[in-house]
Formats: C-alpha cells, sequence, structure tokens
C-alpha cells in the first residue's frame, strides 16, 4: 500500500499541491488501499467516513505538527475527485465507488495525463481539429499539436475561399479577408465580413495572418508554448479561428447554409 507521505514525503510539498493534484495523489493512495490492508476501502468500495476518521484520529501523525492543514486539505481533494466524478456516491449506502474514469487513474503518470486532458477539453475543440490535436497534446508533442490546429485552419480557409493550394500562410490570410478599397482596385475577400465596419474587417485580416505568422510559420516555431496550459490555450485559439470561418463560409463561399 502507498502511504501519502511515500507519494508526498513532507508536509510542505504536499500544502503546495494545487488542489486536482493533491486529488491525484489521494486517488493512488485509495487504489493501492484497495490492494492492501485499509479499512476505508473494501472490495472496491470507498468510505470517506472511515478514511478520515482513521486519518485524523493517526498516531503517530503522518505529517507532524501540520497533519490537521493536511487533513483538511485532503478533504477539498476529495471533494474534487467526487466533483469530477471520479469517485461516485453508491445509491444503497454511504460508500462511495471508483468510476470507471477513476479506475483507469492508478500513478502519477495517469494523473498527469488525466489534468492535460482536463485543461483541453475535447468537446470544446472544433471538430475539424479535435481528433489530430488531442494524441499529440497528452503525448506532451505540444508543437506538434499547435502545427496541426493550424494546419486545420489553413485547409478551411483555403477551401471556403476556393483558393489554390499553392497559396498558403499569411498570404492566404490576407486574400481571405481583404478589405475592399475601391481607390485601390481592392475587391473584398471571400470570407471578408462587409456587414462589419472598415476598421474591424482590417482588424479580422490582421487577426488571421497574426495568428499564422506568429504560431503556424515553421520559421516561428519559437513562439510555440512548452507548457500545456499555455499550448491549450493556443488550440482554442485556432478552434476559434475555425469556427469564424464556419460563420463565414457559408455567406462568403457560396457553400448551403
Amino acid at each position: 500500500m502507498f502511504s501519502l507521505s511515500s507519494l508526498v514525503s513532507n508536509a510542505v510539498d504536499l500544502l503546495e499541491l494545487e488542489v486536482e493534484e493533491l486529488a491525484g495523489v489521494l486517488l493512488i493512495h485509495l487504489h493501492s488501499c484497495n490492494q492492501g490492508d485499509c479499512t476505508a476501502v473494501q472490495n472496491g468500495l470507498v468510505s470517506q467516513e472511515s478514511f478520515f476518521m482513521a486519518y485524523h484520529r493517526r498516531k503517530p501523525r503522518e505529517y507532524g505538527a501540520r497533519h490537521d492543514e493536511v487533513v483538511s486539505a485532503l478533504m477539498e481533494a476529495w471533494a474534487w475527485l467526487q466533483s469530477e466524478g471520479l469517485l461516485v456516491r453508491n445509491s444503497n449506502n454511504n460508500w462511495l465507488f471508483f468510476s470507471r474514469r477513476g479506475k483507469q487513474i492508478k500513478s502519477h503518470e495517469d494523473v498527469a495525463s488525466y489534468l492535460k486532458a482536463h485543461m483541453l477539453p475535447k468537446r470544446q475543440i472544433h471538430p475539424l481539429i479535435a481528433g489530430k490535436v488531442y494524441p499529440p497534446f497528452l503525448r506532451g508533442e505540444y508543437d506538434t499539436a499547435i502545427f496541426q490546429a493550424f494546419k486545420e485552419v489553413e485547409v478551411a480557409v483555403r477551401q471556403a475561399g476556393r483558393f489554390p493550394i499553392d497559396q498558403v500562410g499569411e498570404n492566404l490570410m490576407r486574400a481571405a479577408f481583404a478589405v475592399p478599397n475601391a481607390e485601390k482596385n481592392v475587391a473584398a475577400g471571400p470570407l471578408t465580413d462587409t456587414q462589419l465596419p472598415a476598421a474591424e474587417q482590417k482588424a479580422m485580416a490582421h487577426l488571421f495572418a497574426g495568428a499564422f505568422g506568429f504560431y503556424r510559420n515553421p520559421a516561428g516555431h519559437r513562439h510555440v508554448p512548452t507548457h500545456p496550459q499555455e499550448s491549450a490555450e493556443v488550440i482554442m485559439f485556432a478552434s476559434q479561428l475555425l469556427r469564424i470561418v464556419d460563420r463565414l463560409k457559408p455567406q462568403r463561399a457560396g457553400d448551403m447554409p
């Protein structure tokens, strides 16, 4: 059985964990209890009351003088496990059981993967990119995930505007969202929203072109985040660009609504 102190050795480190990180440690501990001598976990069922009663009265205290603080933090972590549906209350009694997803999280690696997935909710990503960015994102290949996301934006813009395959990147975005200018004999781009004021049309063109210059251009890979949360934000940004293309495509590219 993994004791909590074998997973996080001292109270300072434990109390510095975010609630979801501590919840992961607690879940690993509960799974190990299921395989060892622990009255709070029996036959795959978990008793919150038994766990905290035993832990609060534990002698010697696992985390010394900060034991009570640890108990409070663990209660927060337990509430998070239930709110995430990793521990589910049994309808017949006060015991809980590990959900299907909860059963899969048994190691630090499993916790890390789950928390990454939590940062990038698959249901909120545009379906065109979800399947292509999710696997590399979970593997920590953030540059690949971001590249794939913006590649799909590029393809969607090209198809919506019916541009040739050799028109790419910033030039493609500028052409697709071109602001009409009669004096310069410039027509509106196929995705330009002419219902917007001219300043906002320009801003839209800058938004798409700037995104590609900063994130999509291979020469600009130095700007690609290496932290999962920042990477998730960039992917969600690409997802939002795709939704803008979806909104403008029927009226600007001749597609049926």
